[in-house]
């Protein structure tokens, strides 16, 4: 099965209570109080306009793209990407469906080009200016896990760094009744498939035919993240926060699972 290791150089991460990774870091240690909720970010990368409209997919992506790349110290244009969510954007999917159903002649055309899954990818590109290839992922619980196998398989076959996005809101309407996703999450990672000065994190990964038990966050952490979609990313950023090597497992599947080792090299930055 696919194996392989890369480093980690950047990280970010933001939810209402968990606004951003210097802060979040904090929190997933215990050193401060969860924040007291932010409805959601506000990605400086977009001008103020666009910021405004932008659905709640695009900002929060995109504020964890920038983060990330802003602390691994990479310039978002030269970074391939892969984009991660579950579901994609449930607001305006259920704006749709019932605009076609009532008045299909007042449908948004701005609307519906936010509707698609890489909406987000193709935001980043524009806003950034970057030519380099992108993926878009959904494979609903399975996610998270999901996308960074594919970033960390493209950085070792491409030998360069891969830029890894996550992210999903909350489900509204009758869709809300279908789709597992309560609350807005967003995670981000640069990975690079050699150790540089600007690596953090050794991440060794392995894809394990069978189940294993899936590791989770800390019970006060857990809480920060209920409700979304990737809320079984919380167990990684928090061994990330801990900053010691850990073992983390992640379903990829039914009968999949995808086992990490996390080894920390420094953390200066």
């Amino acid at each position: 099965m696919a194996s392989g290791s890369v480093f980690i150089e950047g990280i970010a991460l933001w939810a209402p209570r968990l606004p951003g990774w210097p802060l979040a870091a904090r929190i997933l240690r215990g050193e401060l109080p969860p924040a007291a909720g932010v409805s959601r970010p506000a990605p400086a990368v977009l001008p103020a306009n666009e910021r405004r409209r932008a659905p709640d997919t695009v900002a929060v992506a995109l504020e964890v793209a920038a983060a990330a790349c802003a602390h691994a110290e990479r310039a978002p244009s030269t970074l391939p990407s892969v984009f991660a969510s579950a579901y994609g954007d449930l607001a305006i999917s259920d704006y749709l469906c019932a605009t076609l159903a009532r008045t299909p002649l007042l449908t948004s055309p701005t609307k519906f080009h936010n509707s698609v899954h890489n909406a987000a990818a193709g935001y980043w590109a524009i806003a950034t200016g970057c030519f380099e290839p992108y993926t878009a992922v959904a494979a609903q619980s399975y996610t998270f896990a999901s996308g960074l196998l594919l970033a960390a398989a493209q950085a070792c076959a491409d030998e360069r760094p891969v830029l890894y996005v996550a992210y999903d809101t909350a489900a509204v309407g009758p869709l809300a009744t279908m789709a597992a996703t309560r609350s807005m999450l967003g995670a981000a990672l640069v990975l690079a498939p050699g150790a540089s000065a600007r690596a953090l994190t050794q991440l060794t990964f392995r894809v394990h035919e069978g189940t294993r038990p899936v590791s989770g966050a800390r019970a006060a952490n857990a809480v920060l993240c209920e409700g979304s979609a990737l809320a079984p990313s919380l167990a990684l950023f928090e061994a990330l926060a801990d900053a010691v090597p850990r073992d983390i497992f992640q379903s990829l599947g039914p009968q999949l699972t995808l086992d990490l080792r996390l080894e920390p090299r420094e953390q200066s930055r």
